[in-house]
């Protein structure tokens, strides 16, 4: 059985030790995760333990339970809290309903009592833990979600920015079924048809799209989505010839659709492809093909293959390739990039049929290299070498599998340089903290929100960072730096406790000691006196 933690907090430990003997906890579905002695120690334990359950006192030294439970939902949303006080004033009950506590337990605590109010709360936990691991309503909630998903995916298919390994996962997660063999997109512009529409623009667009639908999904086994305002179909073939249909059908589809909609639509028809991954090649055609609406003229279809030269079209191949790889350079693993430039130099081979487009796929090759350099602020001395003619080099390979070394060993020397960069980013963003905390943490306001608003992150990202680099928390790390400050003032000087304890960063001189005696097992005060002893 799943145990729900529980996080308990008072100063009197005594009491602890009686709540902690009156049940049978394990029983009841619980267990005791950690104890402090008050709210900031709490905090600092809840940053690590995550509990379900917050049991706290309301007084106690250095922070109330209150102010603890406040802090405990913003830092741990889903926690549960219980209060139990000695005092049965208006005041703490109101604000314990504005923290939507559990429940507001009176000392002495009666174990029948406690045990009823943790009975209630596991049924509780149970329920919620219980809906969101509901299989039916998750399968429910997928199912309405699919439409969207899949729009999504279609999206990012047509831009080109999912990885080709993981194409097939997506289909098969979002019950997508593309058998091909062939994929042409169709842009679909709509415009009002007179100066004076009879509806908006955009239902316009609406009314022009369920015609697409009712006119063009089933016999062409079409894909439709709206990107930037436009309807795009995905347009499935079983023959390379039937493109000739399909220009066809989608001309005649504009003239429908000025009769019935009163809409003046131009559909851009984009290159054939047999491949998932190059329908962002073939949007990017569908695109060019609707601009020539101011040649050809608009109510038409316009199919990119037959206004366009070939010659054109000869190096889009080429471009989505190289992207490939360089997605690959950035994210990927040395075997993604190695099988990705195999692919690149597969086409190469099989499309490069002179010398002269063997060179324009090199001049191809080395500007995008630069670019993606620059873009990621790379040093391309150290990639190519100074005084090095890369492109004569790659001109004097002699064959596939050389290209392949070659832009594998240029490929994985940025691999290197993008990681190396990124963990001095890492460690510059950590130096940083550092420096900020030497120079701030007299400052009793110094917390993680003011390091990571100086620092321009998200607490969450430096918290994850910070933590994988020192092996400590921020707060943790803050504490023994001041304490570090601490000492050296004890020992270097004769200024009294509560005066050190306000130039480290501490409010309440209690509350000092009190961390310095759980760091060194004595008090500030004793510490002086022993270390000076010893020296003596």
């Amino acid at each position: 059985m799943n145990l729900y933690s529980i996080l308990f907090v008072d100063d009197e430990e005594d009491v602890f030790r009686v709540i902690l003997k009156k049940l049978d906890w394990e029983n009841l579905g619980f267990s005791v995760a950690g104890y402090a002695k008050n709210g900031r120690d709490a905090l600092e334990l809840a940053e690590e333990l995550q509990p379900d359950v917050l049991m706290t006192d309301i007084k106690m030294p250095y922070m109330d339970g209150l102010e603890l439970g406040r802090q405990m939902k913003e830092l741990c949303p889903q926690v549960k809290i219980i209060i139990f006080s000695g005092f049965d004033k208006f005041e703490y009950a109101q604000e314990a309903i504005k923290l939507e506590v559990e429940e507001y337990i009176l000392k002495p605590i009666d174990a029948e009592e406690l045990r009823g109010v943790f009975l209630r709360l596991r049924e509780k936990l149970d329920r919620e833990r219980a809906e969101k691991r509901d299989v039916d309503k998750l399968h429910q909630y997928y199912m309405e979600s699919l439409p969207v998903l899949q729009e999504n995916f279609f999206i990012s298919l047509i831009e080109g920015c999912i990885p080709p390994e993981e194409v097939g996962r997506f289909l098969s997660n979002y019950r997508i079924d593309l058998p091909g063999p062939y994929y042409a997109v169709c842009l679909v512009h709509a415009n009002p048809a007179s100066p004076d529409p009879e509806i908006e623009p955009f239902l316009l667009a609406m009314s022009v799209k369920k015609l697409a639908g009712e006119q063009l999904s089933e016999r062409w086994r079409g894909k439709m989505f709206t990107y930037l305002g436009n309807t795009v179909l995905i347009a499935q073939l079983s023959y390379l010839t039937e493109v000739t249909n399909l220009t066809d059908t989608l001309d005649r589809f504009c003239r429908l659709a000025r009769h019935l909609c009163g809409a003046a639509v131009t559909v851009g028809i984009g290159q054939v492809c047999s491949d998932l991954r190059e329908l962002s090649v073939s949007y990017s055609g569908a695109a060019d093909a609707v601009s020539c609406r101011v040649l050809y003229g608009n109510t038409r279809a316009i199919n990119i293959a037959e206004v366009a030269p070939a010659e054109e079209t000869d190096i889009d191949w080429e471009a989505m390739y190289l992207q490939q790889v360089f997605r690959q350079i950035k994210t990927g693993s040395r075997k993604d990039l190695e099988q990705e430039i195999r692919r690149c130099v597969g086409q190469v081979s099989c499309q490069s049929t002179s010398l002269q487009k063997y060179r324009l796929f090199l001049m191809a090759l080395l500007t995008e290299i630069f670019r993606f350099g620059s873009n990621n602020r790379l040093n391309m001395d150290s990639v190519f070498g100074e005084g090095r003619d890369i492109y004569s080099e790659a001109l004097r390979l002699e064959s596939p599998e050389a290209l392949e070394q070659w832009m594998l060993a240029l490929g994985v020397q940025m691999q290197d340089l993008l990681e190396h960069r990124r963990q001095s980013t890492t460690r510059s963003l950590v130096d940083k903290a550092e420096d900020y905390v030497r120079e701030h943490y007299a400052d009793q306001a110094l917390s993680v929100e003011t390091v990571c608003r100086s620092l321009a992150v998200s607490a969450a990202y430096f918290s994850t960072v910070f933590k994988k680099e020192t092996g400590k928390t921020f707060i943790n790390y803050l504490t023994d730096y001041r304490m570090e400050r601490a000492v050296r003032l004890l020992l270097e000087g004769d200024e009294k406790t509560y005066i050190i304890a306000g130039k480290v960063g501490y409010a309440d001189p209690n509350y000092f000691s009190y961390v310095f005696k759980k760091r060194f097992g004595v008090s500030p005060t004793r510490y002086r006196a022993k270390e000076k002893q010893t020296y003596a």
